[in-house]
């Protein structure tokens, strides 16, 4: 029986003799891998580049589409090249979508090259989409109606577009070819007897699955417009934009026992609609927004077409969505449009809007609804011949705002009605929208036909990946936390001795005024509005910034400039 070495003993020169003379007797030997073997079956083949894609071989159609986002997550909707923002934009990520279901072909400056909508790195760009937008909405605004045009890759067979670029037709001329070739009995051209079968909207990708799918749950894609007017523009073609602002009465938690004092939390409504009611019609807002020398704007006339205070009724809440309404619950659409506290919103209707114009028109409503102003101070601010530069006041918060809808009229009623002067003949109560939109889960254009599943299971806007499922997902989440948070307060509010602050003398507390946040702003002893300190006013901001610049001002004669950000 072989003895094993003590070679605790051994020296270290000894130790290392050893080693050489084992090696030596051994012959050369492979080094084993760290890397552990793949299991069987488990072997993964390395990932394949992706292919190149020839978007020469598709054609083309300008489109427009409508979608909304939550706000809260995004630095605003527009994107500024070589402008780092903390977060992202809603149009980088839109674009980012577009590129990565190769709906769009953007031509890249020289020296920029595509990544096929794979390269997170890729650099935003527009050029050769025919792009535009209708509004530009700030940080942690949210949009349930806003609208861009494009141009975007097509269903419809290469040779049967080139006929129409050729001819200058569009897709009803396509479709009255078809029928007088059918009529007379006169075989189609060669080229285009294969292709003129196809439909425009029952035969077209199905855009709104497709970018929901790539799109984060709070970013959706609410329906798409194949016929557009000639010379399309999401901005100009846009004659009413509508935004609205939510909050609740009280607005924050009110102290017991002081209901009716100013800043106490509770809002007079009917003050509040009084005011707001001063905006309509056509009047110079620049007491209203925030001035941009930038821009140089000279004309700040804007016209309202309606606004107004309205509560959030049954009708508007969640549950009415499935079906749980007055009638179907036994009356519980009466107690949630009672409910405390109650929600309303402010709704503004114009044609354009300056920066920042809604968020100043809302901190004026509030305000006036804490019972610190009086509605008339929409006169006195409206006044610019008295009133040139604006009083320091804060705009309201951003969160609660939404840009509500965009309104594209047909042509024959814009022509119809004046909302370029102060004439008689004026559309007071806004525009009917003339789109022909395709929205999400419509039988024509707004399914995906490449799903196989039987009528009534899923369409795009309920059922499994369906709009609604995401949107609920995103509205139950906030409605537990909300229940929690209520529930919390109603734990503390029963808790201990019932509050003394009501025989506290209100005279010895800090005013406090409400802008829109969560929690209200002390500012000692509250100052009026018309006695504080002027801003200069747009003219002499713009002529120093001229000056600065080395630009003319004022200006040669130009249209007005909307700047629709709020």
């Amino acid at each position: 029986m072989a003895t094993t070495e003590d070679y605790t003993t051994w020296t270290s020169e000894s130790l290392i003799s050893r080693i050489h003379a084992l090696e030596s007797a051994l012959g050369p030997t492979q080094v084993p891998t760290t890397a552990a073997s793949p299991a069987p079956g488990k072997f993964k083949k390395p990932p394949k580049a992706p292919k190149p894609f020839n978007a020469s071989r598709y054609s083309t159609r300008l489109i427009a589409l409508k979608f909304a986002y939550l706000g809260g997550a995004y630095n605003g909707f527009e994107h500024h090249a070589n402008n780092s923002t903390p977060l992202p934009t809603v149009e980088e990520v839109l674009w980012r979508a577009l590129r990565k279901v190769r709906l769009i072909f953007p031509e890249f400056p020289e020296g920029k090259t595509a990544g096929h909508g794979r390269d997170e790195q890729e650099e935003v760009c527009w050029e050769g989409v025919e792009y535009s937008k209708c509004g530009r909405t700030d940080k942690g605004v949210s949009a349930f109606g806003q609208v861009v045009g494009l141009r975007v890759r097509s269903a419809r067979p290469l040779a049967q577009a080139k006929v129409l670029a050729s001819t200058g037709a569009d897709e009803k001329d396509l479709k009255e070819m078809q029928d007088e070739a059918a009529m007379d009995d006169v075989p189609p051209d060669d080229s285009t007897s294969k292709e003129l079968p196809f439909d425009m909207v029952k035969d077209e990708l199905p855009y709104i699955q497709l970018l929901n799918r790539v799109l984060p749950s709070d970013i959706r894609i609410l329906a798409w417009c194949p016929n557009l007017p000639p010379n399309f523009s999401a901005r100009f073609n846009c004659r009413e934009r509508r935004y609205r602002y939510f909050f609740t009465n009280p607005a924050f938690a009110p102290l017991p026992g002081n209901e009716a004092q100013q800043g106490s939390g509770w809002l007079d409504i009917e003050a509040m609609q009084s005011a707001a009611k001063k905006y309509e019609g056509l009047h110079d807002f620049r007491n209203f927004c925030k001035i941009d020398a930038s821009k140089q704007i000279e004309n700040f006339e804007r016209r309202i077409f309606n606004a107004g205070i309205h509560r959030v009724e049954a009708e508007d809440q969640p549950a009415s969505l499935v079906g749980v309404g007055a009638e179907a619950n036994g009356g519980l659409g009466e107690q949630l449009s009672t409910s405390i506290p109650q929600l309303h919103w402010f709704e503004v209707r114009g044609s354009a809007f300056l920066w920042h114009q809604v968020r100043h028109l809302m901190a004026v409503l509030f305000l006036v609804g804490q019972g610190w102003e009086q509605p008339e101070l929409v006169d006195q601010l409206l006044d610019v011949s008295t009133t040139p530069g604006r009083p320091v006041y804060d705009m309201a918060s951003d969160v609660p705002l939404v840009l509500w809808d965009c309104i594209f009229p047909d042509p024959e009623r814009v022509r119809q009605a004046d909302h370029a002067g102060d004439g008689e003949v004026s559309h007071a109560g806004g525009y009917e929208d003339g789109l022909d939109w395709i929205y999400v889960g419509d039988s024509e254009g707004g399914q995906d036909r490449a799903k196989k599943n039987p009528p009534g299971v899923e369409d795009g806007k309920y059922g499994r990946g369906g709009v609604m499922d995401d949107l609920w997902v995103l509205w139950r989440q906030r409605k537990m936390e909300e229940i929690l948070a209520g529930s919390l307060m109603n734990v503390v509010r029963r808790q201990g001795k019932p509050s003394r602050l009501c025989d506290v003398d209100f005279a010895l507390k800090s005013d406090r005024v409400y802008d829109g946040s969560e929690l209200p702003r002390t500012v000692g002893t509250y100052n009026y509005v018309m006695q504080r300190e002027r801003m200069e006013s747009p003219d002499i901001v713009n002529a120093r910034y001229a000056a600065r610049k080395g630009l003319q001002y004022p200006r040669p004669r130009a249209a007005a400039t909307d700047d629709t950000g709020n």
